[in-house]
C-alpha cells in the first residue's frame, strides 16, 4: 500500500497534468533557498567574520592558511543550515501548494469518486505556520543529535519521518474529514503514517531532489490517505455508522 503510494505520486511528478504545480513548487523551493543562502551569509558577515577578525588580529603570514579554513568551515557551516531548513521550507511551500497538487491527483487517478475540498485559506496558512513552528523545534533537536555518534542520522529520519508524514497525511485527510477527525484517523494509523513519512525523510535526504519534496510528499499521502479510507471505510470518532463521508 505505502510502496504503490509512492510510485503513483513519482509518475505523477512529471505527469503532464501536475506540470504547473512542480513548477511552481520548484520555483518557489528554489527562491526561498536562495534568499535564505544570502541571509544567512551576510548574517556570518555582519556577526561571524568581524569576531574572528578581533580574536586574531595580526596573523602572520604564515598563518594565512587560518583565514583559508575558517572560510571553508564557514561555507560548510552556511550549506548545512540550508540542508536543515529544507524541511521547515517543504512544511511551509506545502501548505501552499497541497490543495493544487491534491486535486491534480484525484482527478488524474480517481476521476469517479467525489473531489476533495479546499482548506479555507486562512486556515490552510495558520497549519502551515503552526506546523513551520513545529519543524523547526524538531530539526533543532537533530541538529544537536549529530553530534551523537550513531544517532545522528537516525535522528533526522525519525524526526522528520514523524513530523512530515503526520502533517502532510492530515493535510490530505483535511480534504474530506474535519479537522478533529482528520487527527483522530492520522493517530489510528500512526505506524502506517509513519513509515509513509520515513519514505518522505529518505526522498528528503537525497540532494536537489530534494527540492521536489513537498510535490512528492503530498502526492504520496494523498494516494496513502484514499488507500487507507478504503480499509477503514467505516471509521467515525463516535463510532457511528456514515458519519465520515466524504465532505462536498
Amino acid at each position: 500500500m505505502i510502496l504503490e503510494a509512492a510510485r503513483l505520486s513519482l509518475v505523477n511528478l512529471f505527469a503532464q497534468e501536475t506540470r504547473a504545480a512542480f513548477w511552481k513548487t520548484l520555483g518557489l523551493t528554489l527562491l526561498v533557498l536562495v534568499a535564505l543562502w544570502f541571509g544567512l551569509r551576510e548574517i556570518f558577515i555582519l556577526y561571524a567574520w568581524p569576531w574572528f577578525a578581533a580574536f586574531f588580529p595580526d596573523l602572520p603570514e604564515w598563518a594565512g592558511w587560518l583565514t583559508l579554513f575558517a572560510a571553508i568551515a564557514a561555507g560548510l557551516g552556511l550549506a548545512l543550515a540550508l540542508a536543515l531548513l529544507i524541511a521547515p521550507i517543504t512544511a511551509l511551500i506545502a501548505g501552499l501548494f497541497l490543495d493544487d497538487v491534491a486535486e491534480v491527483v484525484e482527478k488524474r487517478d480517481y476521476p469517479n469518486e467525489p473531489p476533495g475540498k479546499a482548506l479555507p485559506l486562512g486556515q490552510a496558512i495558520l497549519g502551515s505556520i503552526q506546523f513551520l513552528g513545529v519543524v523547526i523545534v524538531g530539526n533543532i533537536i537533530a541538529l544537536f543529535l549529530l553530534f551523537i555518534p550513531g544517532v545522528n542520522l537516525i535522528a533526522f529520519f525519525l524526526v522528520n519521518g514523524y513530523l512530515l508524514g503526520r502533517e502532510f497525511f492530515e493535510f490530505a485527510a483535511m480534504r474530506f474529514r474535519s479537522p478533529k477527525e482528520a487527527r483522530a484517523f492520522r493517530s489510528k494509523h500512526s505506524s502506517t503514517v509513519f513509515i509513509a513519512g520515513l519514505l518522505i525523510a529518505c526522498f528528503l535526504a537525497i540532494p536537489i531532489v530534494n527540492l521536489l519534496t513537498p510535490l512528492f510528499a503530498a502526492g504520496l499521502m494523498v494516494h496513502l490517505h484514499k488507500a487507507v479510507s478504503k480499509r477503514d471505510p467505516s471509521f467515525t470518532l463516535d463510532g457511528g455508522a456514515g458519519a465520515n463521508q466524504l465532505r462536498r
